[in-house]
């Protein structure tokens, strides 16, 4: 039996005029299954509840009923998506949602305006100034050195990464809408590849000083083109087959009503935490994952450092001391950024409740360190700042040429 919650306000205990019902909700109504009890049904009652729930559906929006604090549009697609997702059961495929969605920033339309033109313009000086740098390492001979050969990869990288999560938030917070498909998100999952990318880049630039402060006499025997190859080779097949293996653990997985992600992108952990299936293996291949693109390559960073300030203060000169740790400054700089944010990301997720400090972290871990990385690279830098200016004053010249062979 449906039981409607009831206040008193004023009169006498027991008058009906003085009494105040709640409105009917679609929970009230819906009568809700396990995965077992749905089994057991048969066709006919099956279609049954079907055709019920959504005339019920339908009743309950038609009336057009206001709430204080909700918009009964939003209302009524976010439970049509839930009665449609359990109503998908019935073709006996659990393993796939239809769509899930992505909570993110939830706010009014006018911040959402403005959380729209923060966010495009942070993505355009991102894929503007990454480019920038790719460009001019390819197009100055002076950069072909390993040390920049791996940080066009890293600009590569960090293109990419926030091209995986940031146009999707952008046509959300546009167009007013949470939803993504389970493929869109599937493949979100599958791309955040070029954030393991960013671990590996950044190890392999620790051990590319190292061995520059370290063995300044044997860098070019050490680091030579081909040794750089197979860095370079060997990062991307490790993150690619650490992001397949996590995305394809995810298609055993079958999931529940409850399909909402408090984030602007398909985290993994919080796509693990709306699956009613066992998440053993997932848990196992996330931390294998981890530990691979992520511990074992922090832990060599750390120790490539550690050889790194051995060796500057073993250097008698101060000045000496300067220019060696100088070399690595920039590096060191965004070292602590990406996993200071990144930490950031699964403490907070771990150590609060609170949806929106995991949000603000993610933000920062996402956006705003692959958009500070050119500007650490080429403001520090005499060699990238040159090739700069170089690159711009060639661009500006050919755009006058062109325009000047105009009729």
């Amino acid at each position: 039996m449906m039981q409607r919650r009831q206040e008193w306000k004023g009169g006498p205990q027991g008058d009906p005029r003085s009494q105040q019902m709640d409105p009917v909700t679609f929970e009230d109504v819906a009568v809700n299954f396990t995965q077992e009890e749905w089994a057991l049904l048969n066709p006919s009652q099956k279609k049954l509840y079907r055709d019920v729930m959504q005339e019920t559906l339908r009743n309950l929006a038609s009336v057009g009923k206001k709430w204080d604090n909700h918009n009964i549009e939003d209302w009524y697609k976010t439970q049509w998506r839930k009665l449609s997702y359990f109503l998908y059961m019935e073709s006996g495929n659990q393993t796939h949602a239809l769509e899930f969605l992505l909570l993110g920033f939830s706010a009014k339309s006018e911040i959402q305006f403005i959380l729209f033109g923060l966010f495009l313009s942070m993505y355009l000086v991102t894929f503007t100034g990454n480019l920038l740098i790719i460009l001019a390492i390819v197009s100055d001979s002076h950069l072909h050195i390993p040390m920049y050969f791996f940080l066009s990869n890293l600009s590569f990288a960090d293109i990419c990464f926030t091209s995986t999560t940031i146009p999707k938030m952008l046509l959300n917070l546009q167009t007013q809408s949470k939803v993504i498909t389970y493929k869109a998100c599937l493949s979100q999952i599958f791309f955040i590849v070029f954030g393991c990318l960013d671990n590996l880049f950044l190890t392999v630039m620790a051990y590319d000083r190292f061995v520059a402060i370290c063995h300044p006499l044997h860098y070019t025997v050490i680091m030579n083109s081909q040794v750089c190859g197979l860095l370079a080779l060997g990062s991307w097949c490790l993150s690619v087959m650490g992001s397949l293996i996590e995305t394809l653990t995810i298609l055993r997985l079958s999931f529940c009503t409850n399909l909402e992600i408090p984030h602007f992108f398909c985290d993994l952990p919080e796509v693990l935490k709306l699956t009613c299936s066992d998440t053993l293996i997932n848990n196992i291949v996330v931390y294998f994952a981890t530990g691979l693109l992520a511990v074992i390559p922090f832990s060599g960073i750390l120790f490539s450092y550690y050889q790194i300030v051995s060796c500057i203060l073993r250097i008698s000169s101060a000045g000496g001391k300067f220019k060696a740790f100088s070399t690595c400054g920039a590096h060191l700089l965004v070292v602590f950024l990406f996993y200071g944010t990144g930490l950031g990301v699964y403490l907070s997720s771990a150590g609060t409740s609170s949806s929106r400090t995991s949000l603000v972290a993610s933000v920062m871990y996402t956006m705003v360190t692959p958009m500070l990385n050119p500007f650490i690279y080429s403001l520090r830098n005499r060699d990238m700042k040159g090739a700069l200016g170089r690159l711009l004053s060639r661009a500006t010249s050919l755009s006058d040429r062109t325009v000047a062979g105009l009729p």
